[in-house]
């Protein structure tokens, strides 16, 4: 349930490995430098929380993960849940949301859910990660054309309201600093380097932007004071009534960071021929919102884009991970307060370029070839997650997936009435198949085809009111009863009293594993005899006559 990789993979470790991976965490330890301050200014918080973030999330992620090269830290997918917490609890509430999502996480993990969060649909993930991208660019077009406002709302709407009045007072010097970073970083990934175009920019843009006194805003005058240093961690303050109002945007943390990171672990595994332990993942994930927290960070996840520069960069197991984090730790203890010069408009073009990454454009086109319903839920998604919240979002969209599915069911599920005769493909052994059987006057059978659940339940009692002659005995033919669940057997158990009571008998054949144990649990079978549940229709007719006879 909890087995690390690292422990596993420090097995016969030697000092190629270690060489080959000090050299990966190295690379990316650099590259999630812009990164981590841009997610962190974009979500509201101060450039060195996002340091913090990725130096103690990345160490716990690498170091309890399941992933052999996960790198974690602060991504794009909370920047606009960040954003909003920030915005209505203040930085308590964000510690206090990323602790309890570290909490939910650990126990999902200790329940074995890292299997489960894999069927979160498709729709539903492309909706709401195209709708982050889409909010993370409208965020940045203020610091891109240096316009200058102080307060921007979180409502996108109201957001390019407020552009579209100011945008005559664009700074016309940070809006050819930010063109050229974006153009620059857009021709450099046609480049095959493993040198990230996010710190040329960032290298450059900052050379340029002091040595020649550009007028232009940086981090310094935006945030003041850089903290070059780390914290002490402290215990949360955690009272009940925040965590009243906290359970819903934590459960959204938890939710998004488990798919997120279990995304970018899968992606892993396809490049380097693994397998992570899903389980150990969550748990790893949990660990590491827990330590951010407590060191006044935000929230934390596998980052793929970060995942995927350690795997080119060579590394080999999580070692390379814990190293990024040191390197990092190094940067923001030694570096940290260069890092006061960078431009906002620099930052905003990097961000600009995740943004488009993260919309995803071509499997959002694709679902448009979808089934309608699929693009409904997709679009809905979408749209609540740029107009409204992302938690709503998810909420919404897999509210509107498990209707959606459970209408399907309803649709592949059906109950069709036999009165006279009966016949099977010759070619199906399991069910003793002979070419006709016929059916004893007084006998109707009901074969149900496909799950039994609420949908199929209600086709059957409207079968069941159409024929008007009361018979004496009912079959009901289960062969093609893959499972069952609480409606149905609610819906037998009616049925059978219902029926029972008025002298027609009823008779079960060719039941599944599963119903058979789902009736079972509930009690059913007991008020059965065990002769009227019969393994197929043979034995089913051959009982049925048996009952006419006595």
């Amino acid at each position: 349930m909890f087995k690390p990789k690292l422990f596993t993979q420090l097995k016969g470790y030697d000092k190629e490995t270690f060489f080959a991976d000090a050299n990966a965490g190295l690379i990316v330890g650099i590259v999630a430098i812009p990164l981590a301050i841009a997610f962190a200014i974009a979500s509201g918080v101060s450039p060195e929380q996002g340091l913090i973030t990725a130096v103690i999330a990345g160490f716990l992620i690498s170091f309890f993960g399941g992933s052999r090269v996960q790198i974690g830290g602060p991504t794009g997918a909370f920047v606009i849940l960040v954003y909003g917490i920030v915005r209505e609890y203040g930085q308590e509430g964000l510690i206090v949301a990323t602790f309890m999502a570290g909490i939910i996480l650990v126990i999902m993990g200790l329940a074995k859910f890292g299997s489960i969060i894999k069927f979160v649909p498709y729709p539903v993930i492309v909706g709401f990660t195209s709708g982050i991208g889409v909010v993370i660019f409208s965020t940045q077009i203020n610091d891109f054309f240096g316009m200058g406002i102080d307060d921007l709302p979180a409502n996108f709407i109201e957001k390019w309201t407020i552009y579209l009045e100011h945008f005559a007072g664009f700074n016309f010097t940070a809006t050819a600093l930010g063109l050229s970073s974006l153009i620059f970083l857009i021709l450099w990934r046609k480049i095959k380097t493993k040198v990230p175009g996010s710190i040329i920019v960032i290298i450059v843009s900052t050379l340029v932007a002091y040595f020649f006194n550009l007028p232009v805003e940086t981090i310094g005058s935006k945030f003041g004071e850089f903290n070059a240093s780390l914290p002490m961690p402290s215990f949360v303050n955690i009272n009940f009534e925040l965590i009243q109002k906290m359970i819903l945007p934590a459960t959204t943390i938890a939710v998004l960071c488990a798919i997120e990171s279990l995304l970018s672990a899968v992606v892993a595994d396809g490049m380097i021929g693994g397998r992570h332990r899903s389980n150990t993942e969550l748990v790893a994930q949990g660990i590491a919102n827990v330590g951010s927290a407590m060191f006044g960070g935000i929230p934390a996840t596998g980052a793929i884009a970060r995942t995927v520069t350690n795997i080119k960069s060579g590394a080999k197991t999580p070692v390379a991970g814990i190293i990024h984090s040191i390197v990092l730790l190094l940067i923001l203890l030694f570096l940290g307060e260069y890092a006061l010069m960078i431009p906002m408009t620099a930052l905003a073009a990097i961000l600009i370029v995740i943004s488009y990454n993260m919309f995803e454009w071509k499997s959002f086109a694709g679902i448009f070839k979808n089934p309608r319903s699929d693009l409904i839920v997709m679009l809905t998604t979408f749209g609540l997650t740029v107009i409204f919240d992302l938690t709503l979002a998810i909420e919404i969209g897999m509210l509107m997936s498990v209707f959606l599915f459970m209408r399907r069911m309803s649709l592949v599920s059906n109950v069709g009435i036999i009165t006279r005769e009966l016949s099977d493909a010759p070619d199906n052994p399991d069910d003793f198949a002979i070419d006709q059987r016929m059916i004893p006057e007084g006998v109707l059978v009901y074969e149900i085809n496909g799950p039994f659940f609420f949908g199929a339940a209600n086709k059957f009692k409207e079968s069941l009111s159409t024929y008007k002659v009361k018979p004496k005995i009912i079959i009901i033919r289960m062969r093609n009863v893959p499972a069952i669940d609480s409606t149905g057997i609610h819906f037998l158990e009616e049925l059978h009293r219902d029926v029972t009571k008025s002298g027609t008998h009823v008779v079960f054949s060719g039941m599944h594993a599963q119903p058979y144990r789902a009736l079972e649990q509930m009690g059913f079978l007991k008020k059965v005899d065990e002769k009227d549940i019969c393994a197929n229709v043979d034995i089913a007719l051959a009982r049925a006559s048996e009952i006419l006879k006595s």
